[in-house]
């Protein structure tokens, strides 16, 4: 008997509603009888199966699908906006956090390919020797989808998933809404890279507890032009190399800090970090924070505003208070708000900060990390950090979880505290778990095995043939 998840459809016009109707056991999870399923499947038809179905198109979820792909899984992609590249694109979140530690990768494989080729397009600028990476936003997009075409996997993108049917605790299909109305894929193995966890959620795979509700800020970054990105001030600032001091504006920093102590009324802020687009004159900027709860609809399009009217706030500060802005102009807005936390499922095994830190090797390890931890407050503009001393590990237990034997995660939404979440939220580390998790479901489809029970020995050798560092 199939289960349908509560959350299966976010009704859309009468078609729905009627369905409904028929199946008033949609709301409960109760199971639906045979023309119950008939009915569903009229308004919402089956228009692929796949062995490997990826929902979310960021920095994990795209590298993911290349992955699958590329161990030879039918693999799809699912991405509610028309492009690919996640925080990266359609949060303008610069530059790639980190991929080496003193000149030498941490993370290989499929995600630094992706940066040489984006380089060899003239779309990346490495930044030796933590080899962070500048980029230009729409070569990135491009690279992307090159890389994903290539790969053989069908894209669905301005695609909403809106809901999955379980069999058991087995995921069998996903719903999803786009023009053509609501549609079905069905999948073998699923792989949620939605960062903040939807489809985990959807089958109601169990979260991370979060007592006390606090949550890292969200920050609305955008792109200022006519900048004097040839000056000194920008010069230092703008290049996240370590060498030429730190990536934080401090002068910008104290001014700002000076004027709300003197009682000015500004918004909370963050840093101001300025980060190089591979254009002259023009720097992507992260410097608004607001708390709020990615995962509800009213509070993230509330605070969304109030970030908006922040980005005029400081452009109007910069302007009044720096020569090298005194030009300067909002050019281009993120289409949303970058989220550093939300969700993250209980997996088989939860990373520490205190395994993170001391650098834990683990017989399953399947990716790294080397960005620093930073916490950053939901209130005012404080963060905390602490800095690694080598590179950290992540095992393949993180990616799964207990009873769901066809559903993977990666990126922002595995199976980790609050303190190694705030390093292993970075790109760079989202593209090293997508990796894992991409080679994962093939294995267990090629292997006719739960996620559970894979050769994760086997697992890394996929792994390091490709040029993981692990």
């Amino acid at each position: 008997m199939t289960k349908i998840s509560r959350r299966l459809f976010l009704k859309r016009a009468t078609t729905a509603l009627a369905a409904i109707a028929v199946a008033p056991s949609l709301a409960s999870c109760e199971g639906l009888s045979e023309s119950e399923s008939r009915q569903i499947r009229k308004i919402a038809p089956l228009v692929g199966e796949y062995d490997v179905v990826v929902v979310g198109g960021g920095p994990a979820g795209f590298i993911a699908a290349i992955a699958a792909a590329r161990r030879g899984a039918k693999t799809a992609i699912i991405e509610r906006y028309g492009f690919f590249g996640g925080m990266a694109t359609i949060g303008y979140v610069a530059p790639i956090s980190v991929f080496a530690l003193k000149n030498e990768l941490v993370i290989g494989g499929i995600p630094w390919e992706f940066v040489k080729r984006l380089e060899s397009m003239g779309g990346a600028f490495i930044e030796w020797p933590k080899a962070n990476i500048d980029f230009d936003v729409e070569l990135y997009k491009l690279c992307c989808q090159r890389m994903i075409l290539e790969a053989g996997v069908d894209i669905y993108t301005h695609s909403a998933m809106v809901g999955c049917e379980m069999v058991g605790n087995k995921i069998d299909s996903v719903i999803i809404e786009n023009k053509n109305g609501l549609e079905t894929l069905t999948s073998k193995v699923f792989i949620d890279c939605t960062g903040d966890g939807d489809l985990a959620h959807m089958a109601e795979v169990p979260m991370q507890p979060n007592p006390d509700g606090e949550l890292q800020p969200s920050s609305f970054c955008f792109i200022l032009s006519g900048v004097d990105t040839k000056s000194e001030l920008l010069n230092r600032c703008m290049y996240h190399n370590g060498i030429n001091g730190p990536s934080q504006c401090k002068p910008v920093r104290e001014k700002l800090l000076a004027m709300k102590a003197a009682g000015v009324d500004l918004p909370d802020f963050g840093g101001p970090w300025f980060n190089n687009v591979m254009h002259e004159g023009s720097v992507a900027v992260n410097i608004t924070r607001r708390a709020v709860d990615s995962t509800n609809n009213r509070n993230f399009s509330e605070v969304e505003c109030q970030l908006r009217e922040d980005i005029f706030t400081f452009t109007k500060v910069l302007k009044e208070n720096f020569k090298e802005f005194k030009d300067c102009y909002v050019a281009s807005t993120a289409p949303q708000a970058g989220v550093r936390e939300s969700r993250r499922i209980l997996g088989v095994h939860t990373v520490t900060a205190d395994e993170y830190v001391n650098a834990v090797r683990y017989e399953d390890s399947i990716s790294r990390g080397i960005h620093p931890i930073d916490l950053h407050a939901s209130k005012g503009t404080h963060q905390h950090r602490v800095d690694l001393t080598k590179p950290a590990y992540v095992p393949y237990r993180a990616l799964i979880t207990a009873n769901y034997p066809n559903l993977l995660v990666a990126g922002r939404c595995i199976s980790t505290d609050r303190q190694a979440l705030a390093s292993l939220r970075v790109m760079a580390s989202c593209m090293g778990t997508g990796q894992a998790a991409g080679a994962a479901a093939a294995q267990a489809i090629a292997n006719n095995q739960a996620v559970q029970d894979i050769d994760t020995a086997q697992l890394v050798a996929t792994l390091k043939e490709w040029g993981a560092v692990l």
